[in-house]
């Protein structure tokens, strides 16, 4: 049986905000769901937030999540120890394989991998989250007699000039048997330099009872790095960055420049995928074998089929783009879109929940909204559907091997025959017949010696 306690209670003074420090975001997502995402993932019997600061808005955050998540309200922050003190009575299981793991809200980006070893290590009664750093001021050290066993976790303010010099230091991550730790919550004292309840006390009982302590390391420094600080949050974004980057190279993908590369959600690349420098990929985001990315870009919960190439400074939103289709550069896919294999996309043209057909282009200078077309349309530059009355909005429907010249304004609701031609300039608003020329243009005129007005001097 395995409880996980996230404590979330902190005010977080140095980020300088109104929003609680773990609603702050690294990869576009609040540290406090980074975390709840991992613990999830190792399928606790009870999983439990104890929040202080903030803790309507962090509740609030987290309505209808699912699994439900508990909150436990720590009312004065007195110390690591008062907070998980507060879980007490929540706590499940009595028995030698009852487990509790503790984590930091403010500690987002463990990794599932080095939970689960630490909850192996577990095994023995307790084990230690620790890290070894070149300079750990800071952190509480972990000390070691000299048959290298853990007999204590001294805070930095309680520490003594030696002891300051041990570089393995606490992250404050551990897992122990559930009913030792009641007990031994239930013995905390605040008699310490800052007058709190340290959950590292916790460690000298242990020892004391002859249970000894067992150590694992993360393969990560991101893992272990908290957040204080917009200092602190800017440095570890860039080294999650920094993994996502390293993640993408080793399964294959290029980057043209890992140092910028962005990704605040699911990245999944086929074969041969090739990113460009300055994008960004938020939500979940699938690019097929031999996608192709230019230069900052944005991709948000899109789908791309294989051999599609997107050209420099487009935007891609909830959409759905087929196979060897060419968008961009500056082009923009917002939700609801479906492109078919071999569409084009073209500079500076706009579609929204539209389902363009295979081999359909929209080059130049475009806006396609709420339409329905076939196969092997043309686009001409410039064409607008005009589905918005101010209050309803309608759809356009273009069938297979139209042509719609430029300039062109098409009003919904509005059918377009399959193989219907419009002529430049044409305002449609009705039906099109297939196979047929469209147009609604003036008989142009030429006046004769017309004289074009002159401004008139001033008086």
């Amino acid at each position: 049986m395995l409880n996980i306690v996230i404590l979330a209670a902190g005010l977080g003074k140095r980020m300088q905000s109104s929003l609680p420090k773990v609603l702050h975001l690294i990869a576009g997502q609040p540290m406090l769901s980074h975390l709840l995402h991992t613990a999830q993932t190792l399928s606790p019997d009870r999983l439990m937030v104890v929040v202080g600061h903030g803790a309507d808005t962090i509740r609030q955050a987290y309505v209808g999540s699912s699994p439900p998540i508990s909150f436990v309200l720590q009312t004065e922050q007195l110390g690591t120890g008062h907070a998980v003190r507060q879980t007490n009575d929540q706590l499940l299981g009595e028995d030698a394989n009852s487990f509790t793991m503790v984590l930091y809200g403010d500690v987002p980006l463990v990794q599932a991998d080095t939970l689960i070893r630490l909850q192996d290590a577990a095994r023995q009664g307790l084990a230690l989250l620790t890290e070894t750093l070149s300079d750990p001021t800071g952190y509480g050290r972990i000390v070691r007699d000299a048959q290298g066993r853990v007999t204590s976790i001294v805070e930095q303010k309680d520490a003594t000039e030696a002891q300051l010099h041990i570089k393995e230091v606490n992250t404050g991550m551990l897992v122990v048997r559930t009913h030792n730790l009641k007990k031994w919550l239930l013995s905390l004292n605040n008699s310490n330099a800052q007058g709190e309840y340290y959950l590292t006390d916790i460690v000298a009982m242990a020892v004391a009872q002859g249970i000894e302590i067992q150590t694992v390391q993360p393969q990560g420094a991101y893992e272990t790095l908290g957040v204080n600080s917009r200092t602190q949050q800017a440095a570890l974004e860039r080294l999650w960055q920094a993994e996502q980057a390293r993640r993408q190279l080793d399964a294959g993908v290029t980057l043209l420049d890992p140092n910028r590369f962005d990704v605040r959600g699911t990245l999944e690349c086929g074969l041969d995928v090739t990113i460009d420098v300055g994008c960004l990929f938020e939500g979940n985001v699938q690019l097929a074998d031999g996608v192709t990315v230019g230069p900052h870009c944005v991709l948000k919960n899109v789908l791309i089929g294989p051999g599609t190439h997107i050209e420099a400074y487009s935007h891609l939103s909830d959409a759905q783009v087929g196979a060897d289709t060419r968008i961009g550069p500056y082009a923009r896919i917002r939700p609801g879109t479906v492109l078919g294999d071999r569409s084009h996309v073209g500079n500076f043209v706009e579609i929204k929940n539209t389902h363009l057909g295979q081999d359909s282009k929209a080059n130049h200078l475009s806006y396609v909204g709420d339409a329905d077309i076939g196969q092997r349309v043309n686009i001409g530059a410039g064409t607008i559907t005009c589905n918005y009355d101010g209050v309803n909005k309608y759809r356009t429907t273009i069938e297979d091997d139209a042509f719609i010249g430029s300039d062109t304004q098409l009003v919904a609701p509005v059918t377009v025959g399959a193989g219907a031609t419009l002529g430049a300039g044409t305002t449609l608003t009705t039906d099109a017949a297939p196979n047929s020329l469209t147009l609604s243009r003036v008989k142009q005129v030429t006046l004769a010696n017309w004289q074009r007005p002159v401004k008139k001097k001033a008086v």
